[in-house]
Formats: structure tokens, sequence, C-alpha cells
């Protein structure tokens, strides 16, 4: 990438690369179960929660797409679901005390700024993301928010990263991007004609591939 075009832009994933489910997507999923009188134990909801993430196809970050991925964490926990639920979990998503920014991420955000380095946000998401993005004190970094339920593409299509190129009025050679899934940020972006690297960290870094803290990223584009 050092002998490459100058970056001049980073995109960024959102959900697991700039903020988490805080204390996890089980124990939020429980907490609000528990307002239902259901009991229901954090972690094997986020065990069947990362078993049908996994399994998910088509996923549109619809309002019904979230039901059918609620309804199939809860199998064999309450079936179906209490009426109400999950109009209630949708929004305890949408508060900002269900997400935790991880400590890199300002820093290095504060950092790019400061060396002239563009910043945008490349998302698969729904209508929640940009008002968190604010509570979060994160939208004031970026200049170019890319959500694929305004888009009308998903990750890892290569017009949802076209689309926050041609924004940032920059060639696709000249943005790096960042997330921490292979399929839907790395083989995407690339697609798309952008650099790519993933974020994952707590795993041994791949030389060329991966960042175990966004502060990798400071040093990798000085």
């Amino acid at each position: 990438m050092r002998s490459g075009p100058r970056i001049q832009a980073v995109t960024f994933d959102v959900g697991g690369t700039l903020i988490e489910p805080w204390p996890s997507v089980g124990h939020l999923y429980a907490e609000v179960a528990a307002r239902f009188g259901v009991g229901a134990e954090p972690e094997r909801l986020n065990r069947q929660f990362a078993a049908a993430w996994r399994a998910k196809r088509g996923f549109d970050y619809s309002r019904a797409a979230w039901l059918d991925l609620v309804q199939r964490s809860f199998a064999g926990i309450s079936e179906p679901l209490p009426e109400g639920y999950f109009a209630a979990v949708y929004e305890r998503f949408a508060e900002p005390a269900a997400w935790r920014v991880f400590a890199d991420v300002l820093p290095t955000l504060e950092a790019l700024n400061q060396r002239g380095i563009r910043l945008a946000v490349i998302s698969n998401w729904d209508e929640r993301l940009e008002p968190l993005l604010e509570w979060q004190g994160l939208r004031g970094h970026f200049e170019v928010v890319v959500v694929s339920c305004r888009a009308g593409f998903t990750k890892p299509s290569p017009e949802i990263f076209r689309l926050a190129v041609e924004r940032l009025a920059l060639a696709p050679e000249a943005v790096l991007h960042i997330g921490d899934s292979r399929a839907e940020d790395m083989h995407g972006a690339r697609a798309a004609g952008l650099h790519a690297r993933l974020i994952h960290r707590d795993e041994l870094p791949i030389a060329g591939e991966q960042l175990r803290s966004l502060g990798e990223l400071v040093e990798l584009l000085d």
C-alpha cells in the first residue's frame, strides 16, 4: 500500500469495528425479557444469536429481518415472544448505553483528522445508526455516512462502497476501508477497488490483512 497512491480517506464499518453491544447481545435480550416476566440465560441467548447471525441469508436490516433473528435467538426459551417484547428490545438497542465505543476509536479518529485524512462510515445498519453515532460522540468525525437502509445496498455489494467513494469525490484506490468481516468488509471493499484491512482485536494479526488495534492504522498511514 505504501508504494501505491497515497491514502486520502479511511472508511469504517461500525458494529465490531467502532462499537460493540454492551455488555453483550444476550445480556440486553435477557434484561428486556425480564421486564416481560421471561427468565433467560444471557450466555444461551448469546450462543443462539451467534448461530442465527451466522445462518442469516439475505438479511436486509429491516424490522422484519431483526424480528426473525430475535425469534430464532429465543428458540426453546420463549416461543412465541411476549407481545411488545420485540418493540422494546428494538428500542433498547437504539440507546447509547446499549453500546460501548472501543478504547482505540476516538484517539485514532482524532489522529487521522489531525493528519488531514478524510473519514467516512460504510455500515450495514438501519435507521437507528446515525442518532447512535451522534450520541456516542462519533458522528462529527465523519464527513460521509453511508448506511445500507438508505443506500439500498448491503455489504459486500461493491455498490455501497462505490457510493461512499462517489460522495467523497475520490478514486477508489485513494480510500482504505476498515472492518471486522472478511466477506462483507475486505472482499466487498476490494471488489470496488478500495484498499482494505480487517480489525480483530483478539486475534494474532495476519500480515497485510489484519490489525489488532486501530492505533496501528495511524502508523500504517504515516
